[in-house]
């Protein structure tokens, strides 16, 4: 049997584990499910259009249905889980992403195709909460950033199998708008394939400890040193002294957090969140995981290829997820945020250039000569440049820069602006497209130059910081003495 005192060490002094490791790549499955789900509908966006004689504006509003869904589901999410605990809202999630794939997949119009899209981004919208969080409250406190990666691979892995299933189902059968099994369209079968990731995030689920957060909260705290005997078994004493702080820091924050402050009725701080989160869909991310097939196909690829593209893009940004969890500690925020926004704004930049050089040929939108490749390349760099910056990035900052009194209610602010945003974008994509692609990715760039500004000006490095330590980078008034009421 493995010593006491050896054990710490194998584990690289940090109380990681593999029971730790196991249960938080199992709570990430969720984030899996959020990437799946947001995703499959790249596929089938064409074939839906054309099998229901959408206009433009219904077929984005049909993709970003979801997306109101989200909100509804990540404002739920928070008071479900405080209330029931962690894994029942898991199993919940689990539930909605099953019946929205079923009910998507046997739709028979727009009007029910939203509403069952409406239902599994409630989905969505728990897994976004709940997920990060149980990681959080699972993980022992040196290795919580390591874990807490987890999730943005889940997704970026989801959004992976998702383009990747769409792909094999339309170049089975020939064409997403084509009969295949049992004589359902391919497209059909896109989203009826959530039911497998969904199954096995609600049987993953119930198989998970609660909590030990929760548990305390309860008033179940035997149970909780239970949980924490199991995972961070060197930890327990300590696990739970943290736990019984973090809920009077958490008590203190109810009675004195308040957002209100003197620019435009909110603290400054909670102003560079809300903006951190628009700018990263401002830059028009999700145009190229919604919509990237319909894209490929107006540079001149087939639907198969088309498909096949999106799946090698979304490799790439698996590969540079890994980049980013690599560097953030190493260089610091700021530096990949800045050679982000940069980079953004010149793929961007070419993309609106390639498009200002097509030509319409039978109705569709084409690029001829050269100008093919390069909006291919510039998309793909822009893929790039975000997956290394502004896609995981902004949730590492918006969980260091709020004060301990604000933090949670700032924190669902912002994701609030981030899912708005996301929807904004997706619902006006086709109706821009058609007015002019060259105006679309010129704004997107506009965009992504505006958010350089934004870093240099605005937003500080936080790397190395302890979260108390971050606070005093935006000392709001009368922090000072709230912070001496908090400790006296």
């Amino acid at each position: 049997m493995t010593s006491a005192a050896a054990e710490p060490q194998a584990g690289g002094g940090d109380g990681l584990n593999a029971k730790v490791i196991g249960l938080a790549a199992a709570g990430a499955v969720g984030g899996f499910l959020f990437g799946f789900d947001s995703s499959v509908v790249n596929g089938a966006v064409d074939a839906i259009q054309h099998q229901f004689d959408l206009s433009s504006g219904v077929t984005g509003f049909a993709v970003a249905s979801a997306l109101l869904g989200c909100a509804v589901g990540s404002e739920l999410a928070g008071r479900l889980a405080d209330r029931f605990g962690r894994i029942p809202v898991m199993v919940l999630g689990a539930i909605l992403f099953l019946v929205s794939s079923l009910g998507s997949g046997f739709a028979f119009g727009v009007v029910d195709l939203i509403v069952w899209r409406l239902i599994g981004g409630v989905g969505i919208g728990i897994a976004s909460v709940v997920a990060p969080a149980y990681i959080a409250e699972i993980s022992p406190r040196k290795a919580r950033g390591r874990l807490a990666s987890l999730q943005q691979l889940a997704i970026v892995f989801g959004i992976f199998a998702a383009l990747l299933s769409d792909a094999l189902f339309a170049t089975a059968a020939g064409g997403a708008s084509e009969s295949f099994w049992f004589g359902l369209e391919a497209w059909r079968w896109m989203f009826l394939a959530c039911i497998v990731p969904s199954l096995v995030y609600g049987l993953l689920a119930l198989t998970l400890p609660e909590s030990p957060r929760f548990l305390v909260k309860a008033g179940k705290e035997a149970k909780a040193k239970e949980v924490l005997a199991r995972i961070q078994p060197h930890e327990v004493d300590r696990a739970i002294r943290d736990i019984h702080d973090s809920m009077q820091q958490d008590a203190y924050a109810k009675r004195k957090g308040a957002l209100r402050g003197p620019v435009l009725g909110l603290q400054g701080i909670v102003w560079i969140g809300i903006l951190l989160s628009v700018f990263q869909q401002f830059v028009g991310i999700n145009v190229i995981f919604y919509y990237s097939t319909t894209l490929w196909k107006a540079v001149g690829f087939d639907e198969s290829n088309s498909l096949l593209i999106s799946v090698i893009t979304s490799v790439t940004n698996i590969v540079v997820t890994f980049v980013a969890i690599a560097l953030v500690d190493r260089v610091g925020r700021r530096p990949l945020l800045l050679v982000g926004s940069a980079g953004m704004t010149v793929s961007l930049a070419a993309m609106a250039l390639s498009f200002a050089n097509s030509v319409t040929v039978d109705g569709e939108v084409s690029l001829p000569g050269a100008w093919g490749p390069v909006a291919l390349v510039a998309a793909n760099l822009f893929v790039v440049f975000f997956g290394f910056s502004w896609g995981p990035l902004v949730w590492v900052l918006l969980g260091e820069i709020f004060p301990n009194r604000i933090r949670a209610r700032a924190l669902g602010l912002a994701a609030a602006a981030q899912w708005i945003a996301n929807f904004l974008i997706t619902v006006s994509f086709p109706a821009l497209s058609d007015f002019s692609l060259l105006f679309t990715y010129g704004m997107y760039a506009l965009f992504a130059a505006l958010s350089f500004l934004f870093v240099f000006l605005k937003v500080p490095e936080t790397n190395g910081m302890s979260l108390e330590e971050s606070e005093t980078l935006f000392p709001a008034k009368g922090s000072a003495k709230r912070r001496a009421e908090a400790t006296g």
